[in-house]
């Protein structure tokens, strides 16, 4: 397996940012769905700290992935038999997929500090609210974070589908590219 990308696939390093960013994602949103239902007290305060954690995770991987990408750019998105207009579509998802993935952390870390709480940062360090607690602001902060959440992961929907489809359909290495074999 290559660490570096190549003209035929995605390096090491961008595969594994990317799929533990699909790990991260799918756990940071489950618990915000179901964190609520934990038992109030320690499970609860485990589970939100744990998708504050996947959250950050999450911010830290993308900037290691747009570095990596500045120093070792992405392999070309190849021909396709469905023209031009489908590379730009990818092209322009995948922005909004790196612009969904800063915004919903950063809306998740406005929420934490209106509610007047610290940010734990994986149990290492906090870092204090400069806000005192606002009900009324973080209730429509929270609407905010929750619908940029269930975008992302609708538009990773979409990602996930297209990939799928260029695998089983159109039959090119769209999705191999992504995965650990590709230098076969």
């Amino acid at each position: 397996m290559l660490i570096y990308n190549s003209s035929k696939g995605y390096g090491a390093i961008p595969q594994a940012a990317h799929w533990l960013t699909v790990i991260l994602v799918v756990i940071a949103w489950t618990l915000g769905i179901f964190g609520d239902d934990l038992p109030k007290g320690p499970q609860r305060d485990a589970g939100l700290f744990v998708h504050i954690s996947a959250g950050l995770a999450v911010l830290i991987l993308l900037v290691v992935r747009l570095a990596w990408n500045v120093f070792n750019p992405p392999p070309s998105a190849g021909p396709t038999t469905l023209g031009a207009w489908s590379v730009r579509l990818g092209k322009a998802a995948h922005y909004l997929l790196y612009a969904l993935l800063i915004a919903v952390p950063v809306a998740g870390i406005v929420l934490q500090f209106a509610r007047g709480e610290p940010i734990p940062i994986f149990g290492l360090a906090e870092i204090a609210s400069p806000w005192v607690k606002d009900r009324a602001f973080s209730g429509s902060v929270k609407e905010v974070h929750e619908i940029l959440a269930h975008t992302l992961v609708i538009v990773a929907g979409f990602h996930a589908a297209a990939a799928l489809f260029h695998h089983w359909v159109l039959r090119d290495r769209t999705l191999a590219k992504m995965l650990p074999h590709f230098d076969e």
